[in-house]
């Protein structure tokens, strides 16, 4: 008899743990919302070496592909990035941020094996280059200043080319 009683009472418990277990599990899922607005609060992007560039928090900086020149009031380089981001999502996260932060749209081709967009400043050009790959996605963010004059004389300048 004892035992019985001690297999019941172990029974209660298991279940009265299983309960608890299943409403505090039920009650987090409700919680989500408000999980998900805490989440959705939290930055989604960041600027990085560059003020007026956008970039997703999913990418990380892949530092030996990387080059980044700083003068007095002027960056200019190369920031390359990598993530498990689909092509498509940067695509649309760098058309609405850019714009955002007041670059022009100068073109947008889009590929199989990679997207390009340019887009234009007053005085400064960005390309960003994103190439799906099997594990990740890379991304390129070139930023350079913009030749002044036009013709045939303004490329012959060399104080705005910048070579890497």
């Amino acid at each position: 008899m004892k035992i019985r009683h001690c297999l019941s009472s172990v029974f209660v418990v298991c279940f009265i743990v299983t309960a608890f277990t299943f409403v505090s599990g039920c009650s987090s899922t409700k919680g989500a919302s408000t999980s998900e607005q805490a989440v959705n609060n939290r930055p989604v992007a960041f600027y990085h070496d560059f003020e007026d560039v956008l970039i997703p928090k999913e990418l990380t900086i892949i530092k030996n592909r990387t080059v980044v020149v700083s003068t007095p009031g002027f960056k200019s380089g190369i920031l390359t990035l990598k993530g498990r981001v689909e092509s498509n999502s940067l695509f649309n996260f760098f058309s609405v941020s850019m714009e955002k932060d007041n670059w022009q749209v100068i073109s947008r081709i889009k590929a199989p094996e990679a997207t390009i967009m340019v887009f234009q400043k007053a005085t400064r050009c960005a390309v960003i280059t994103i190439r799906e790959e099997q594990i990740y996605t890379y991304v390129e963010i070139g930023i350079a200043p913009t030749l002044t004059g036009t013709g045939r004389g303004a490329s012959q300048n060399p104080t705005n080319d910048l070579t890497y």
